[in-house]
This record gives C-alpha cells, sequence and structure tokens, in this order.
C-alpha cells in the first residue's frame, strides 16, 4: 500500500480543513505509511512542493484543532490543469513524481474546477495503465457541484450570512428619521444564488427577513426594482435589500458591471465580480435622493470558521474520510457526494460518484424555489437549507480569541 497525498483548491471554506481532517484520519486508521499535502495545491505538486503532514499532526487532538482552523491549511490555488493532448510531458512528469513519491492515493478537495482536476488525472491514469487513484472531496460555498445534495462549506457559509443578515436588520430597524434607511447586502454567487438565498433563514417570528432578494438565476429588471423600491420608501423605515454579485440584466450585462466597465477574469476565465451593491447604491441615490449603505460580506462567508455549522463540520469531515477511505479501496474517478433521503428528521448518507458526471457542471437554484416576481424564495428553499446550519463547534480559545494551526508553526509550537 502506497502513501497518500491530499491537495485543497480554489476559494477556501469554514470547514474545508474538517475534510482534511477526515482524510487524514482515514489514512491513519489505515496504516498508510506516509500523508502528503500538497503546498498550493496542484500547482504546487507540478513544483514538487510537498509537506510532510508528520511533522504537524500526531494524533487526534491536532486533528480536532485542524478542524477549528480556517482557510486552506495547505495553502490553495487557482490552476486549471490544460486538457491532455498536447500536454502528455506535464502529465507524464506528474505521474513520475508521483512513483518517486511511491504516492498510490490522490485526493483532491474543491469545486468545479478541481473536479476537473480529477477528471483529467483519472482520465491520463486509465490511457497509461497507471495504478494510481483519484478521488475528489467536495468543497465549495457556493454550493454548485452537480449529483450532491448540498456541498461541504455551504452550511457555515449559509448559517453566517442568515445571522448577519439578521443582526443587520436587527441595527437597521433601530433608527427613527425622516427618510427611511436602506442596507443593501452583496453577497457570493457568481451564476448560483445558494448564498444569497440563504439570507431568507433571517425570516423568522423575531425578524422579518430581507426585503428583497435578487439571485443570478432570474434576470434584474432596474425598472420593476425602482418601482419595488418606491412602494418600500414609502411604507417602511428599515430596507434591507440582499443580491448575489453576478445578477444581470437580460442582456447577460452584470450588475457589478454599470459601475466598473473594466471587469478584470481570473486564471479560469471567470469575471472578477466587485460593485453590485454600489451600482444599485447609485440606482437608489440617483432616483430617490437617498443614499443606502452598501455591506460586502465578501471573504467573511468562507472563513468565519467561529461560526460554522457542527452539521457542516461532521460532514465535511465524513467526506473527507470516505474519500480517502474510497481510494484505499481501489476505486478511482469518484467523487464523494452527499445524499439526503428526508430532512425532517435529517438524514446524510454519501456515495462515489462518477467524477464525469459531475466535472465542468453547475447547478443552479431550482427556479421553483424562488418566487414567480423573481424577489425572493419559497419555503421549500428554506426547508431545504435549515438543517445544513444547525449546531455549532466552539472555537479553541486562547486569551480571548480563537487559536488556529497554520503552516508557520509546527506541532510542538503550536499549543
Amino acid at each position: 500500500m502506497g502513501n497518500v497525498v491530499i491537495g485543497q483548491s480554489g476559494g477556501p471554506t469554514a470547514v474545508i480543513n474538517a475534510s482534511l481532517a477526515g482524510a487524514i484520519r482515514c489514512a491513519m486508521d489505515k496504516g498508510i505509511k506516509k500523508i502528503f499535502g500538497m503546498h498550493h495545491g496542484i500547482d504546487g505538486f507540478i513544483k514538487h512542493d510537498l509537506i510532510d503532514m508528520d511533522e504537524y499532526l500526531v494524533d487526534v487532538n491536532d486533528l480536532s484543532l485542524l478542524k477549528r482552523t480556517p482557510a486552506a491549511f495547505l495553502g490553495s490555488c487557482r490552476y486549471k490543469l490544460p486538457k491532455i493532448e498536447g500536454n502528455e510531458d506535464l502529465y507524464e512528469s506528474m505521474f513520475e513524481y508521483m512513483d518517486e513519491m511511491d504516492i498510490e492515493y490522490f485526493l483532491y478537495n474543491g469545486g468545479n474546477d478541481s473536479m476537473d482536476t480529477i477528471l483529467k488525472l483519472s482520465e491520463y491514469a486509465e490511457r497509461t495503465g497507471r495504478n494510481q487513484k483519484f478521488v475528489g472531496i467536495p468543497k465549495t460555498i457556493d454550493n454548485d457541484l452537480a449529483i450532491t445534495d448540498h456541498t461541504p462549506g455551504y452550511g457555515s457559509a449559509a448559517k453566517f450570512i442568515g445571522t448577519c443578515v439578521k443582526e443587520m436588520i436587527c441595527d437597521n430597524e433601530s433608527f427613527a428619521g425622516k427618510d427611511p434607511r436602506i442596507v443593501i447586502v452583496e453577497i457570493m454567487g457568481r451564476n448560483a444564488g445558494w448564498l444569497t438565498a440563504a439570507s431568507a433563514l433571517a425570516r423568522d417570528t423575531d425578524c422579518t427577513g430581507p426585503d428583497l432578494i435578487y439571485l443570478p438565476e432570474v434576470n434584474f429588471n432596474i425598472e420593476d426594482f425602482l418601482a419595488r423600491m418606491d412602494k418600500l420608501i414609502k411604507t417602511k423605515k428599515s430596507i434591507v435589500v440582499c443580491v448575489s454579485e453576478g445578477i444581470h440584466l437580460a442582456d447577460g450585462t452584470l450588475v457589478c458591471e454599470l459601475a466598473n466597465e473594466n471587469a478584470l477574469v481570473d486564471a479560469f476565465g471567470h469575471k472578477h465580480l466587485s460593485g453590485c451593491g454600489y451600482s444599485l447604491f447609485r440606482l437608489v441615490a440617483d432616483n430617490f435622493g437617498i443614499n443606502p449603505r452598501v455591506v460586502d460580506l465578501s471573504l467573511l462567508q468562507r472563513c468565519a470558521t467561529h461560526l460554522a455549522s457542527r452539521t457542516d463540520v461532521e460532514e465535511a469531515y465524513s467526506a473527507g474520510y470516505i474519500a480517502c477511505e474510497t481510494a484505499i479501496s481501489g476505486e478511482s474517478a469518484k467523487m464523494i457526494t452527499l445524499r439526503v433521503p428526508r430532512r425532517v428528521p435529517y438524514n446524510c448518507f454519501y456515495e462515489a460518484t462518477n467524477i464525469a458526471d459531475i466535472a465542468n457542471i453547475e447547478k443552479k437554484m431550482p427556479r421553483s424555489w424562488i418566487t414567480k416576481d423573481g424577489t425572493n424564495v419559497t419555503e421549500d428553499f428554506i426547508k431545504y437549507v435549515s438543517p445544513l446550519v444547525i449546531g455549532t463547534l466552539p472555537p479553541y480559545y486562547v486569551g480571548g480569541l480563537p487559536r488556529h494551526m497554520t503552516l508557520r508553526n509546527k506541532r510542538k509550537e503550536i499549543y
């Protein structure tokens, strides 16, 4: 039995290290000789930059701290493997390095682009008769991976968003004045509105919830938005609007581009989305003479481990454990998917699903879970998301602040 290598890729989540902890624990339980971490994902692996996990982790106490650590402990990357054709030398060099390091099991924790990495490596292994096994561990706050009911990381982000929006509404309602107080909350979500939809969790007996919710699945209409704002301004003193960063007009123009036409792109060709909230700020200010407050939750949505959902932590850990177990059992070209046969009482189990059915496929919010007017979500969505935010996993506090595990400190220096 060979060694295990684990990588983390893409935007981190509050529970990505819980998946890492689960995979490591499985490797320990199965008697794997050596556990390596890719330093900055596949980019680091190509550069032969590996981390010997023995230098950081010895027992379950270390894994417990790792589960409570935000960001990608191993370091992340946004590197897209090129297609195999024409790049055989690159692939051959990676497999030669696996042979050199006696790596038999390759685990990669990430979202859509990361699953594309698993797909390409497993295809090359099959073409060339290699024995290495490749398994993906799902991760993304965007919740847009195909087939899986939901993705580890989403539940914690949803909990954070629902909590923050609820607290902002409470704050906003505590002021009185001539003009209503308007807050526009910009939330991550390029093409799928799962995160912004979670703002509806704020709606409860003690909170009215957001007044308007706009998702990328529905074309944004400026005239309709202004008409709704006009009605709200005339009837309410506190108005909260939650918007996905990727909302767009019917012609495909991003709302954020109304304020910034010089959008940058990342390594995958995705436009850098920023400024959607300020575009709406301009519309409200210009048409009603009221300056809203714009709140961009930004990185906080994915790094707030102090508010992580316990359900999410446990599922992320299990997904990592089962991914490693799947690879060691001899399966390859798989991703671990979460299946939920019932939500009350909540029950979740795991399957190893063919990676070809998942990679490069984006799962969007069902239109039936968005209200007909496109400005809110239905009760069916609330029933879907509610079990995913249950419970908390308190940090280990030192001096009043959370203690984390980082690559800056070897194990003996952490405690």
